[in-house]
C-alpha cells in the first residue's frame, strides 16, 4: 500500500449544518459534490462531510459508536483489481477485513479495512475523481 491519504470523510449528524460550518470558514466545495455530501480540497486530501448513518451503512457497520467512531481515512487507487489488492495487503499486514472490495452505488468500487486499533479504511477506485500523475485525487474545481 503506497503511503497516501486520499479522504478524511466525517460522518456528521446535520450534513446541512456541517456544509454551512465549513463554508463560513471559507472553505469552497468542490462542483464534485452532491446533495449527500460535500467534498473540500484540502491541500492535496480530500476533505469530506457524510451523514453520519450513511457512512455507517456504507462500510456496513453499526453507526450506535461501537464499530463506527464517525470517520474513514480513504485511500484512493487507480482500479477495481487494485482495490481488491490493497485489502489483500491489508489483511496480511494484520488489518481486519471490514467490507469486501464491490462495487458502491454511485458508480465506483470500494472495500473497508479496520487498522488493529479498530479506525476504518475506505480502499476505493472513483471514476468520477481520477488518480492524477502524482497519484493524488484530482477534484473538480
Amino acid at each position: 500500500m503506497r503511503q497516501n491519504l486520499s479522504f478524511v470523510t466525517l460522518g456528521v449528524g446535520d450534513l446541512a449544518r456541517s456544509r454551512a460550518f465549513y463554508r463560513a470558514l471559507g472553505w469552497r466545495e468542490s462542483s464534485g459534490s452532491q446533495e449527500s455530501v460535500a467534498f473540500f480540497d484540502a491541500g492535496g486530501v480530500v476533505f469530506a462531510l457524510f451523514g453520519r448513518a450513511a457512512l455507517a451503512e456504507d462500510a456496513g457497520v453499526s453507526g450506535d459508536g461501537s464499530g463506527f467512531q464517525g470517520i474513514t481515512l480513504a485511500h484512493n487507487v487507480e482500479s477495481e483489481a487494485a482495490v481488491t489488492r490493497t485489502l489483500e495487503e491489508a489483511v496480511n499486514a494484520g488489518g481486519k477485513l471490514v467490507r469486501n472490495g464491490e462495487k458502491a452505488s454511485w458508480g465506483g468500487f470500494r472495500g473497508y479495512f479496520s487498522d488493529p486499533d479498530g479506525f476504518l479504511w475506505e480502499v476505493c477506485w472513483n471514476p468520477f475523481f481520477p488518480l492524477g500523475a502524482d497519484g493524488q485525487v484530482q477534484l473538480p474545481a
